[in-house]
């Protein structure tokens, strides 16, 4: 019986996969990370078959031990924990037969230049890709975001050549409601909305011009998905694997200063705040309002997923982030106690 590990399989990236995994192959071997028995048993109440094993990315012996065990590994945990990656990398190479290691980076590796050009608010016209632009994103500089990490990814196979195969699975600002066991929400919309509802008007940060891609929660566990079933075939299936292995994940682009303004509209019309302007913040003073605000919602992270629909047909279904905002407005406002949820409405 194959054999899959995953990591952070009760966060929002690891939960919907694994959902999606679970499902759609129910005879899966599936072995989670977690960090201890709570965590354990959010998994064990949805997935009675899954097994647990406990301790963090830290535990590097249990990593190791655990990789080596495993025919395909998940790792969605943390992209730039060098111990874990290294770990899992050593376990793979243990291995008698061939194993697969997909791991989860981020397009803020995109973003740094941004961040070292101090241009926030911005919009930049170069626009990277996974398939004729696929050299420059594998030798992107060694400074940026999540790149020590993929490094230790991408080289697992170059050291252990015919054992190892890797692919690094590359997410932009994603959102929609999780499916996981626990983590169900997602971040940048998220915390940009909960700002906006807690100081009663929208905010963007400088001239809002910069560009992120988008994907939802569900069309990035079916690219998983697409992984996990390629890596079940003889040979690694359809996917490319190892250098080339590297898979953008988007459907579609926004202007974060547009996110803004729909927040603050939408959350007028809501009667949450009472009016839809927008007040342009310095990246210090939205930092102040948004934990790491200038990167998340402030650089451009500009992405196209060619190698992904070519090779693996991934086809995103879900509605897009425009869509879902007034969704995300009335799951901010309920945690913030502005509306009432079923249950309280029920109970008053």
């Amino acid at each position: 019986m194959t054999k899959l590990f995953i990591t952070g399989a009760t966060g929002y990236i690891g939960g919907d996969a694994l959902c999606t995994i679970a499902n759609t192959y129910p005879d899966l071997d599936i072995t989670a990370l977690v960090r201890n028995s709570d965590k354990g048993a959010k998994i064990a109440s949805q997935y009675a078959k899954v097994k647990l094993v406990y301790g963090d990315l830290d535990n590097a012996e249990l990593l190791t031990t655990e990789a080596a065990k495993a025919d395909i590994i998940v790792h969605t945990a943390h992209a730039d924990h060098q111990g874990a990656a290294t770990a899992i990398v050593a376990g793979l190479a243990q291995r008698q037969t061939p194993g697969y290691m997909i791991h989860v980076s981020g397009t803020g590796i995109l973003a740094t230049a941004d961040v070292q050009r101090q241009t926030f608010g911005e919009q930049t016209a170069h626009v990277y890709d996974d398939w004729n632009g696929i050299k420059e994103v594998t030798s992107l500089p060694d400074s940026y975001e999540h790149r020590n990490v993929d490094k230790i990814v991408i080289a697992a196979a170059e050291k252990n050549p015919g054992n190892i195969f890797t692919a690094i699975v590359c997410p932009p600002c994603i959102y929609g409601p999780g499916r996981g066991p626990d983590n169900q929400r997602s971040m940048q919309v998220n915390m940009l909305t909960k700002a906006t509802l807690s100081r009663g008007k929208g905010f963007q940060i400088n001239a809002g011009q910069n560009i992120w891609h988008e994907v939802h929660v569900q069309d990035l566990s079916n690219l998983f998905l697409g992984l996990v079933a390629s890596a079940l075939q003889p040979g690694g299936g359809k996917a490319t694997w190892n250098e080339e292995g590297y898979y953008f994940a988007e459907n579609g682009s926004f202007q974060w200063g547009d996110v803004s303004h729909q927040v603050a509209k939408i959350a007028k019309d809501k009667k949450l705040i009472e009016t839809a302007d927008v007040d342009i913040l310095s990246t210090e003073e939205a930092n102040n309002l948004v934990r790491g605000a200038r990167f998340l919602l402030g650089t451009n992270s500009r992405a196209k997923a060619v190698r992904a629909r070519e090779l693996l047909g991934w086809t995103p279904k879900q509605k897009s982030l425009k869509d879902l905002v007034p969704d995300v407005i009335d799951a901010e406002a309920k945690q913030l106690g502005l509306i009432k949820g079923h249950a309280e409405k029920v109970a008053a």
